[in-house]
């Protein structure tokens, strides 16, 4: 039987390519977000069905469910995948920054989470959310962001530990650079005051990084893909890096083979 999935913040990124990969699967695929444009151009190239959203309205995304299981009868999967980011540590953020992010990031998921849990008891299915290494290791400049990641971290646990009794699996990605719009307009942010270009400034902030180089939305996805199918029908509660070994690093020992000086 044909798999029905839901994909939000699907119109780029990481939730195009997980739409791409699933779908190359043989599953029926439910992308949502905000920018109808993007998310008919992705259905366009991946056969996904396109729904605009606002998944921090509790109606819109119970609607969205709603429909989704009226339509194909069943739901087998969810990837929390919308995100923002706000910049700037706690005295450099707005109320209305930090709620926008936190609404956006984690409030979102508990509203997707309430609605799509009933239908995937039902059928034994699976919740990936896309967090980040930021949930994990603290980084500068991002108060707002790193918490709520890492509250959906732990939500997206918390949904493992209730309702794994019941057959449903939950867990999580933590990708660290991966090539993405997001990203592109972050390298722009950082890179051109320095004078650097979009892909020396991805050299730079990997520099660090174990295999020295950004990741592929595609190389985030096959980890989404793969928590969500059967392969994957033992692992709950996981937190999967797709990082390339960035947060492996002793920053201590980081000098050794580095110059390390403020800029």
């Amino acid at each position: 039987m044909q798999r029905v999935l839901i994909v939000t913040g699907g119109g780029s990124g990481i939730g195009a390519a997980v739409a791409a990969a699933a779908a190359d699967r043989g599953d029926r695929v439910v992308i949502c977000g905000r920018r109808k444009e993007a998310l008919e151009r992705v259905a366009a190239e991946t056969g996904a069905e396109p729904r605009v959203c606002d998944v921090s309205s509790p109606e819109a995304v119970a609607g969205l469910v709603a429909d989704v299981v009226a339509a194909h009868g069943r739901l087998d999967g969810v990837v929390a995948n919308a995100g923002t980011m706000r910049e700037g540590g706690i005295l450099d953020l707005t109320h209305e920054e930090w709620d926008a992010t936190v609404q956006t990031n984690l409030t979102s998921v508990f509203l997707l989470a309430k609605a799509a849990l009933p239908h995937l008891i039902e059928s034994k299915g699976a919740f990936v959310s896309v967090s980040s290494i930021a949930s994990l290791r603290v980084p500068l400049g991002c108060a707002a962001y790193a918490t709520s990641k890492a509250g959906l971290t732990m939500l997206t646990q918390t949904i493992a530990v209730d309702y794994g009794p019941s057959g449903v699996r939950a867990n999580v990605v933590c990708p660290g650079w991966i090539r993405t719009e997001m990203s592109d307009k972050e390298m722009a942010v950082f890179g051109e005051p320095h004078g650097l270009g979009r892909e020396e400034a991805y050299s730079e902030v990997t520099r660090l990084v174990p295999q020295r180089r950004a990741g592929t939305p595609a190389e985030a996805a096959a980890a989404v893909v793969w928590l969500l199918g059967s392969e994957a029908s033992y692992v709950n509660g996981a937190v999967l890096n797709v990082d390339g070994g960035t947060i492996l690093l002793d920053p201590g020992t980081v000098p050794f083979e580095f110059q390390v000086r403020p800029r």
